[in-house]
């Protein structure tokens, strides 16, 4: 089966990719072999990150490729392929996986969202940063380690004390 993809050498987009098993909390366990994993991928396929946050079960991410590049789905493969063998074989992999060599860490597909204008990508990086206070593990966006907001706040892009629970526009 072939998936209507959006490939758009250069263009920026937005990604949600999951765990199959959504009450895992292997990515945040985990989350300097996934770096590690990242930065393996961006030597040979090139990418900037623009936002990422990684909850236990999935991760957001917004990336910027290349001119002349929208090869976002190999980048996706080769990231969840290192990710997945450097951890330990522990899991039980189904048949199904077994066949397909794949051991079931990660759902087969992800959502891609290609980023339309600056008001989108405005939307979007807010999303990333607010989405462990929408998930409830942080009352605060800049609480959760495993997010770009902490860069955004080092430049001086954000307030550290941006996203509350309280404010719902942003959750919306």
């Amino acid at each position: 089966m072939r998936y209507r993809r959006s490939d758009i050498p250069g263009a920026t987009y937005f990604f949600t990719v999951s765990l199959a098993d959504r009450k895992s909390q292997l990515l945040v366990e985990h989350v300097d072999l996934l770096r590690s994993a990242i930065r393996q991928v961006k030597q040979s396929n090139p990418f900037d990150v623009i936002a990422m946050v990684v909850m236990p079960d999935h991760l957001h991410a917004i990336w910027r490729l290349p001119e002349g590049d929208a090869n976002f789905p190999l980048r996706w493969s080769l990231i969840k392929a290192a990710f997945s063998r450097a951890l330990p074989k522990v899991e039980i992999v189904p048949d199904s996986r077994r066949k397909k060599r794949e051991r079931g860490i990660w759902q087969r597909r992800y959502w891609e969202h290609q980023i339309r204008d600056d008001d989108d990508l405005e939307k979007h990086v807010a999303y990333i940063h607010f989405n462990p206070v929408k998930h409830g593990y942080v009352e605060k966006a800049a609480d959760w380690p495993y997010s770009s907001i902490h860069r955004e706040i080092m430049l001086g892009n954000l307030d550290a004390g941006w996203a509350f629970l309280e404010d719902v526009n942003i959750a919306e």
